[in-house]
């Protein structure tokens, strides 16, 4: 009986330790490499037009924090005070950064300044066509899919409702899509809103769908789970693709040029380097 019970424990031992040091694999055509480590609690990432980098780490309650890594290597921290800043985007000329922390402002950094764009309840996803800025709230029972005009400042909801949202994306077409985590291993789902307020589902079956991202290539999806997180892509034809497999709690995904990106990966702390490979590197 005892030895049965030992045999249980190691075996769960075990498989929690294959599920840690699981490697990251890249689907065929796809090739990744670190490109920073030691990034406890990584989370969002941007790039300003002369091409800092700047991530978030994602603490609470007053201890996060968004940094600046400058084209010479240097790094320096350019906000603290921040509550689980998990949303970040280069909009009008500086940077938008918000909270999940609770009911904070959604911060509108730009030449030195620091503006409150908004109040939110838990927001977490950003995204912006330009003019306007779309942000969606991570709450329980009652999220929101938010529309923002900085001229007017008008606040519009889009949706309201909303269970585990997570992230927002609007594509070239217009085309709006939002991120529900779900309760459970494959309850995720990515949903097309529509006016009319169906919103039907686009993707379903996901493992905690976190990040959404639109561009020449697709929609990317990154998985926000624990173990075996994916980073997805829904290519123009409708086909999904798994680029990346392994991954534990993956996060934004950043286009650099075309057929290059960087990859927040929260579980180990760190930051990918994605590259579609060329047909000489095959």
């Amino acid at each position: 009986m005892l030895w049965a019970l030992a045999a249980a424990v190691l075996g769960g031992l075990l498989f929690l330790a294959w599920q840690r040091f699981y490697p990251v694999t890249a689907a065929d055509g796809w090739s990744y490499g670190v490109h920073l480590d030691e990034l406890p609690q990584v989370s969002a990432l941007a790039i300003d037009r002369d091409g800092s980098l700047y991530w978030t780490r994602e603490l609470d309650k007053g201890r996060g924090s968004l940094v600046r890594r400058s084209p010479d290597g240097s790094v320096a921290e350019v906000r603290g005070g921040l509550s689980k800043p998990d949303g970040l985007l280069s909009f009008r000329g500086g940077l938008a950064v918000s909270q999940e922390g609770g009911d904070f402002p959604l911060l509108w950094l730009h030449q030195g300044q620091s503006d409150e764009l908004f109040v939110g309840r838990r927001v977490e996803g950003l995204a912006s066509d330009g003019p306007a800025l779309y942000a969606i709230e991570d709450q329980a029972e009652d999220g929101r899919l938010l529309r923002f005009d900085p001229v007017s400042r008008e606040l519009t909801v889009l949706r309201s409702g909303l269970h585990e949202a997570e992230g927002v994306a609007i594509c070239g077409n217009g085309e709006l899509f939002y991120t529900l985590k779900g309760k459970g291993r494959g309850t995720g789902s990515v949903r097309r809103w529509l006016a009319d307020g169906s919103d039907p589902p686009l993707l379903a079956d996901l493992n905690a769908p976190g990040f959404l991202m639109c561009d020449e290539e697709g929609l990317w999806i990154s998985e926000d789970a624990t173990h075996r997180a994916r980073l997805l892509l829904l290519d123009p034809s409708g086909r999904l693709h798994v680029i990346l497999r392994g991954l534990r709690s993956a996060q934004t995904v950043l286009a650099l040029a075309p057929g290059r990106y960087l990859v927040a990966e929260q579980g180990r702390g760190r930051v990918l380097l994605l590259e579609r490979q060329t047909a000489q590197a095959r």
